[in-house]
C-alpha cells in the first residue's frame, strides 16, 4: 500500500505552485488529483491519506464544465470509504451555490445583501421590476455558481437591464440561476477578505476596489477573459500597486472574526476566505464564502502568518495524527 500523504483535489494546475512550495517547506508529502478527466474503481479502497478538495465554482470558465460532477463522485467515494476529507461534499455544495451561502449566513444572523434568485431568463425582467419596486435604482446581478466576478454587473435602470437581457451580451449562468442583489456602497473603496485555516483566523486582507472591478481574485495565476484597466485581479501588467494589503487592525479577537469562526465551525468548513463590506450606511455585510481560497504573494510577504504554510501545517497535522505509525515506519 502506498505511503499516506495529502491529496489535493482540484482542476486548475496554475493555482497549485504556491501550495506545492508550502507543502515542501513544511515537509508534508503531497500529491495532486486533477479532476479534468480520470476514473474511479468503485470496488477499490482509496489510497491512505488526507484528502483536501479545493474545487472551484469557476471551473467551467476554464473548459472544465464537468469537474464539479467529477468532484461530487470522488468525494462521495472517499467519504463512503471513511477517508478524512477536508472541504467535503457539503462544502462543495456551498462553494458552487451563492443561494446556499446566502441562506446559511442569514440563518446564522449575519447581515447579507437583499437578494432574489431567478430561474431561467423568461421572468428576469419582471423579477427585476419586482425587486426594485418598479423604480430606477441601482442593483447588481450575479451568477449563483460564481467566482471570478461571474455575471456581476451594475444596472441603474430597468430599461438598461432589459436591453442587456435581450442583447447578445447577456451572460447565461452555468446553472441557469441569476441573482438580483441590492447595490451596496462601500464606506471606503475596499472590501475585506478574512482568511481561516483549520477553523482558525490567519489574517484579514484589504482589497482595493477603487477601479470598480468586481474581479477580486488574489492569485498571481488568476485569469480574466480580457484585460480590464485597473483590474483588481493580480495578473502581470494589469494590477495596481498595493491592491491587496493586510488589515492589521483586524485580529482574531475582532467580534466579526469570532462570529465567523463560530459559523465556520458549525458548518464544518475548515479552510475559507469570507468577504465582507462595510457600507456608507453603517452596515457590515457578509456576502461571499470562498472555500478554495488563493493567497496574494504581496500580502504573504508582510502577513503575520502564511496562508499556504498554515494549510500545509494543518493538513500535515491531520495526516500525522491519523497515520503516525505508517509515516515513521
Amino acid at each position: 500500500m502506498s505511503t499516506p500523504r495529502v491529496y489535493v483535489i482540484h482542476e486548475n494546475p496554475e493555482w497549485f505552485p504556491p501550495l506545492a512550495a508550502a507543502f515542501e517547506a513544511e515537509g508534508v508529502p503531497v500529491e495532486e488529483i486533477l479532476l479534468t478527466e480520470g476514473q474511479i474503481d468503485l470496488g477499490a479502497e482509496p489510497a491512505p491519506g488526507v484528502y483536501w478538495s479545493r474545487m472551484s465554482a469557476s471551473s467551467h470558465t476554464r473548459g472544465h464544465e464537468h469537474s464539479k460532477e467529477y468532484t461530487r463522485a470522488v468525494l462521495g467515494w472517499l467519504e463512503r470509504a471513511g477517508r478524512q476529507v477536508v472541504g467535503g461534499s457539503h462544502v462543495l455544495e456551498l462553494e458552487v451555490s451563492k443561494v446556499a451561502q446566502h441562506g446559511l449566513l442569514a440563518g446564522a444572523g449575519f447581515d447579507v445583501p437583499r437578494t432574489t434568485a431567478v430561474f431561467g431568463t423568461t421572468t428576469l425582467k419582471q423579477a427585476a421590476a419586482d425587486f426594485t419596486g418598479g423604480r430606477d435604482v441601482p442593483f447588481i446581478t450575479k451568477h449563483n455558481q460564481g467566482g471570478k466576478g461571474l455575471g456581476v454587473r451594475r444596472f441603474d435602470s430597468l430599461a438598461e437591464f432589459g436591453a442587456y437581457v435581450d442583447s447578445p451580451e447577456f451572460e447565461e449562468p452555468v446553472d441557469g440561476i441569476t441573482l438580483l442583489q441590492e447595490y451596496l456602497t462601500a464606506r471606503e473603496p475596499f472590501i475585506t477578505r478574512v482568511e481561516f485555516v483549520g477553523g482558525e483566523f490567519v489574517y484579514a486582507v484589504r482589497v482595493d476596489t477603487s477601479a470598480g472591478s468586481f474581479e477580486l481574485c488574489p492569485a498571481d495565476a488568476c485569469e480574466i477573459p480580457q484585460v480590464i484597466a485597473g483590474a483588481v485581479c493580480d495578473v502581470p501588467g494589469t494590477s495596481r500597486p498595493n491592491a491587496f494589503e493586510v488589515r492589521t487592525e483586524v485580529t482574531a479577537e475582532h467580534p466579526l472574526v469570532q462570529q465567523l469562526r463560530t459559523f465556520l465551525a458549525d458548518q464544518r468548513i475548515q479552510i475559507a476566505g469570507v468577504e465582507v463590506m462595510e457600507t456608507t450606511d453603517g452596515r457590515t455585510v457578509v456576502y461571499d464564502i470562498n472555500t478554495n481560497t488563493n493567497y496574494n504573494p504581496a500580502v504573504e510577504e508582510t502577513a503575520p502568518a502564511s496562508g499556504p504554510r498554515s494549510i500545509a501545517r494543518y493538513l500535515g497535522g491531520l495526516l500525522e495524527t491519523q497515520y503516525a505509525a505508517q509515516l515513521t515506519a
